[in-house]
């Protein structure tokens, strides 16, 4: 059995190494190429496309694999095609000139324009310079690729240093404050300030939930979906908020760069998860836990200047 991609970029590239189960240096001498390159390929994902000749090397790389390396392939460039998520990202970008691709991480960001915005239960009005902000989740894709080049520690739920298949597009967990932090500085973002994350949220004039005053579970990944687990980023398009940020409800409770009210090492966490009740989703309220805390249900998103 030979499947071939269609196209070669750092993307399938990274799909085919990880189905050979070969580490960076005997797959880099196989193709022909340095291990800086074979890092940079992987690391720039679908926006690098290899030379004719490397393309040729993969190609045959490809179809003198072993057949159940093959069909690991084959299965990944599926999952990929199912999720969808690079079109819609692609989509995005296209659509709404507020958004932009990060130059590091390449994660799509869209801007909040300064101004004020009701706060918290009582609606208060608090001024915001502009940013931009993560349309989703950091996922477990994004988080391989910091963890790749950076040497950081991988999370306690990934199979060596690799993400597991089937969550590439799921937000990545198991990160206390100090990963989520490093992700950013590395990335040369920040984890958002509370009022930059809730404004992203509820929009200039503070809706109850990123879709509008009414109380859905069903536009968001929390308890009472029954799924037990974190789901795809880009699933629930109908619980978007104002600025089209995904996520904001559910799925995974996000870190954020304020300190706790109690002065001590803890930050405060906003969104809710899979594991919350919907209750506990409202943007507009607060939750906090010790930096070095990490769960299942525990992720982030990046915010960067404007």
């Amino acid at each position: 059995m030979v499947t071939g991609a269609t196209r070669w970029t750092g993307r399938e590239v990274a799909l085919l190494r990880e189905a050979l189960r070969m580490n960076g240096k005997d797959f880099a001498d196989k193709v022909g190429i340095s291990y800086r390159q074979l890092v940079n390929w992987e690391n720039r994902g679908a926006s690098i496309k290899p030379h004719p000749g490397n393309q040729a090397a993969l190609d045959t790389l490809l179809s003198t694999a072993p057949p159940d390396a093959q069909w690991r392939f084959a299965q990944s460039l599926t999952e990929q095609a199912a999720v969808g998520h690079d079109e819609r990202t692609e989509e995005l970008l296209r659509r709404d000139p507020r958004t932009t691709r990060h130059p590091v991480d390449g994660k799509v960001m869209v801007l909040v324009e300064e101004g004020i915005y009701l706060s918290g239960p009582r609606g208060a009005a608090i001024w915001v310079d502009a940013y931009r902000i993560d349309v989703y989740p950091t996922t477990n894709r994004d988080y391989e690729q910091f963890v790749r080049d950076s040497g950081h520690q991988p999370p306690r739920h990934w199979p060596g240093e690799r993400c597991p298949s089937g969550l590439h597009d799921h937000p990545v967990v198991w990160v206390t404050w100090h990963d989520a932090t490093a992700y950013a500085r590395w990335a040369g973002k920040a984890l958002p300030t509370v009022e930059q994350w809730e404004k992203a949220a509820r929009g200039p004039k503070g809706r109850a939930y990123p879709w509008g005053e009414e109380p859905t579970a069903a536009k968001c990944n929390t308890a009472e979906s029954g799924i037990g687990g974190t789901t795809p980023v880009a699933r629930y398009q109908s619980g978007v908020s104002p600025y089209g940020v995904f996520d904001l409800c559910g799925n995974v409770w996000e870190w954020c760069s304020t300190p706790g009210t109690d002065g001590s090492d803890r930050y405060q966490l906003k969104g809710s998860a899979f594991s919350s009740p919907f209750e506990r989703a409202a943007p507009a309220l607060e939750n906090a836990a010790n930096s070095t805390m990490k769960d299942n249900d525990t992720g982030f998103r990046c915010v960067a200047p404007a």
